[in-house]
């Protein structure tokens, strides 16, 4: 359906009492400021219209279930530009109960194929759609203080995509960082989560080979610097104090492209 002919259609109501129930249950949610949670809210009421969610393996989706994740997947897009605009390249949502096996196939730089299985909890395809575990989605209640959060962690790759292929960085307004063209703001982008990435790959090394001690992030996110882009938005939307302390720079970076609102 064109995109114009689905804002025709009017909002779907968020009663007062689920809404809460979220905001109680995901409390970097709740966390925000009121106006930021109004304006979630509507967000939230936008993207529940527009998309359109499917259960496997026998699992329902109820209004909980939908609520939880339009919640939680419009909160980076929340003072983007454009808005939900960042995510108009698909519709569909696919929730399984749990984690799910991916058969997967890589050619190595010798053009030999690899074939693997890989449990995931969620996945996000280049202009279709998104794989969410409902039993991930769920812990992303209790597990903030490791910086967890499919949901954020999936549209992040969404945001990412935007300008092709999931490298670390998305596309970035005019002016960027003070630069006159997007090469340079690009550049700028790299100078900062590049050596980010690079640095928490070499702990994440030392921890799996050595011993050292475990960097409290994701490890996932050491994998390549896509991964590392998606994980530290999650650990940025959930737990801003740890992701500050260990991650300054790139904090700052992630300010002037999230523009976040903070009491």
């Amino acid at each position: 359906m064109f995109k114009w002919l689905r804002r025709l259609r009017a909002l779907p109501p968020i009663p007062e009492a689920a809404w809460r129930a979220t905001l109680e249950r995901y409390a970097f949610l709740g966390a925000l400021p009121v106006a930021a949670q109004q304006r979630l809210r509507t967000l939230a009421a936008e993207f529940l219209r527009d998309k359109e969610f499917h259960g496997t393996q026998g699992f329902v989706i109820t209004d909980e279930v939908a609520l939880a994740i339009a919640a939680q997947a419009v909160l980076p897009v929340l003072n983007l530009k454009g808005g939900l605009d960042w995510y108009d390249d698909f519709v569909g949502i696919v929730v399984h109960p749990s984690e799910v096996v991916a058969r997967r196939k890589i050619v190595d730089e010798a053009q030999v194929v690899h074939e693997y299985d890989e449990v995931v909890s969620g996945e996000a395809m280049d202009r279709g759609p998104v794989m969410l575990s409902w039993q991930d989605v769920l812990a992303s209640s209790i597990t903030s203080d490791g910086g967890y959060n499919v949901v954020i962690h999936e549209f992040a790759h969404k945001i990412d995509m935007r300008a092709g292929d999931a490298d670390g960085c998305p596309p970035l307004p005019a002016g960027f960082a003070g630069k006159r063209s997007t090469r340079e703001s690009r550049a700028a982008w790299l100078a900062v989560l590049q050596p980010a990435y690079e640095d928490f790959r070499e702990k994440t090394i030392l921890a799996d080979r050595f011993g050292a001690e475990p960097p409290w992030l994701d490890d996932y996110g050491a994998t390549s610097i896509g991964e590392f882009f998606a994980v530290a938005c999650e650990a940025y939307f959930v737990n801003r104090p740890n992701f500050a302390r260990d991650f300054p720079a790139v904090l700052a970076l992630f300010d002037a492209f999230f523009q976040p609102e903070r009491t």
